[in-house]
């Protein structure tokens, strides 16, 4: 109504229909619909150049704006261009220590963290910092807002103890500015509970989290969306833990919220529906994966330009349930997908590029084309050479991965080589305890393989010691180890312990797996071989 009224009692280049251009453009912004909201900030932005002098602060806002929807989009060398206009009004129009000169650096620094450029995101953001450090008092909710964002790249980086000794900075500041129920307070509790799941530490980060919760309840009404946020940071450490009832009913809470407060094409719709769709696969409920996980999909469909990297992941996903489901070249379509979207939007060396790759060789590896699975790990580990340090735990998973290959095409001694290179990174940083069960597991099929069977045991006796400690009692990833041992027992003509652990394969395979999989398949298969020596 009042835009009506607006535009019938103005000139249609009014300075007054700019605003409220751009108050429409900040509500469907808010409400995912970005291209609506892109519409509305440039017919703002339109009048705005028309009616100001060329470096007056209002059209910088207006540029960040603009920005800022193309950054929600993925878009990030649009932002950048539209950040970078607003910029240069900035660094002309204000003085040098001036806060919106800082709030600028720090966006310009989001853009290059999202772009993988973490050098590039540092420099900004510490650019940020200098100013607030000169211009506000040292306990100031700002540089707390600094220190927040120069954490959040060094646990992008895989540097745990850099990200908490800055989360940390920012907590203390937060905690003496801000009264105890504060939402602010509550966001700082959920990015050292991130650090923390990072890790694998998933008692302190569920503390932290609840932490954050107890806050945001108190502050929030029941159905507002950071809540749902809250949930779904509980739900996804508890599917880490492999506490799958447990993280579906936090992830189910969230989303009950995502229902009543969003419109039904919002992407974080799509994410919610996502989180389900990854408890469900790691489950072994395929079908039920790949429902909710296509939910998600179609939203992303309307609700994104095709080329978002939200689609790009949404198409892994979907590869990963037919990968698990042992569908291979169906799998292979949709990490293509995913592969052709991720290579146009992200910069060559971008980490996230080297996740296509890593799912290029599972599938090519598990398909037993063998070189083409090398030749695809070895890209992956290109990329994370250049743009992770040496002890992230990336690099790790991949140099196992790589190993693995090396022992499928039987050269021991270079998979054992690939092995020790990540159990090296693993010994000397907190990661994910599921990393180290695989390279534990992977150096026992090696040891198997060149019938070294008592290395072998104590190797796969530590993978399935963390694994049946950190998943459910019927996971698939259990039945792995269980048929490893089978065939080791029955190498050293144990047959009884070679039966005992088969069945169990077995019997977790015909649960979770379909009938055609090729693990079941070949769990049968070794069963009878074991049947035939008993």
């Amino acid at each position: 109504m009042s835009l009506k009224i607006t535009r019938t009692t103005l000139p249609e280049d009014h300075p007054s229909l700019a605003n409220t251009y751009n108050n429409i453009g900040a509500v469907y912004n808010n409400m995912g619909d970005y291209s609506k909201a892109l519409e509305f900030y440039e017919k703002s932005h339109k009048i705005l150049e028309k009616a100001l002098p060329p470096n007056h602060p209002e059209l910088a806002t207006s540029y960040n704006n603009i920005g800022a929807v193309y950054y929600y989009m993925g878009d990030y060398s649009k932002t950048l261009e539209f950040y970078e206009k607003s910029h240069k009004i900035l660094e002309k129009a204000l003085p040098p220590n001036h806060p919106h000169l800082a709030a600028s650096y720090n966006n310009i620094g989001a853009v290059y963290n999202n772009m993988g450029d973490y050098s590039k995101a540092l420099e900004f953001y510490e650019k940020s910092l200098k100013i607030k450090e000169k211009a506000l008092p040292s306990n100031h909710p700002d540089l707390a807002i600094s220190y927040t964002c120069i954490g959040q790249v060094y646990n992008n980086m895989g540097d745990y103890s850099k990200a908490l000794e800055f989360y940390e900075k920012s907590h203390k500041i937060l905690e003496k500015a801000l009264p105890p129920n504060h939402p602010n307070l509550a966001t700082s509790y959920t990015c050292i509970g991130q650090v923390y799941n990072n890790m694998g530490d998933y008692s302190k980060a569920l503390e932290f989290y609840e932490k954050d919760l107890e806050i945001t309840k108190k502050a929030l009404p029941p159905n507002h969306p950071n809540l749902a946020i809250s949930y779904s940071s509980i739900g996804q450490v508890y599917k880490n833990m492999g506490d799958y009832s447990k993280a579906l009913e936090f992830y189910e809470k969230a989303h009950k919220i995502y229902e009543k407060a969003l419109p039904p094409n919002h992407p974080d719709l799509a994410t919610s529906y996502n989180n389900i769709g990854q408890v469900y696969d790691n489950m072994g409920d395929y079908s039920k994966a790949l429902e909710f996980y296509e939910k998600s999909h179609k939203i992303l469909e309307k609700a994104l330009p095709p080329n978002h990297p939200h689609l790009a992941s949404s198409y892994n996903n979907i590869g990963g349930v037919y990968f698990n489901m042992g569908d291979y070249s169906k799998a292979l379509e949709y990490s293509k997908k995913d592969f052709e979207i991720t290579k146009q939007v992200l910069p060559e060396n971008h980490p996230d590029l080297a996740f296509p790759y890593k799912w290029f060789g599972k599938i090519y590896r598990s398909m037993k084309d063998y070189s083409k699975a090398l030749d695809n790990f070895e890209k992956c580990l290109s990329i994370r050479q250049k743009a992770l340090p040496d002890n992230h735990p990336d690099r790790a998973t991949t140099y196992s991965d790589i190993g693995d290959v090396h022992r499928l095409m039987g050269s021991y001694e270079k998979a054992l080589a690939f092995h020790q290179k990540a159990l090296n990174i693993q010994g000397n940083v907190r990661c994910n305890p599921l990393d180290c069960a695989l390279t534990y597991i992977n150096l026992g099929e090696t040891y198997r393989e060149m019938k070294d069977y008592s290395t072998a045991l104590t190797y796969f006796e530590k993978g399935l010691e963390i694994r049946e400690k950190k998943l459910s009692k019927n996971h698939p990833d259990l039945a792995v180890v269980y048929h490893n041992m089978a065939k080791l027992y029955l190498a050293t003509r144990k047959y009884s312990m070679a039966m005992k652990n088969i069945q169990q394969a077995v019997e977790i395979a015909q649960e979770k797996l379909p009938s055609t999989h090729p693990h079941l398949l070949e769990y049968k298969e070794t069963s009878e071989r074991i049947r035939k020596k008993m």
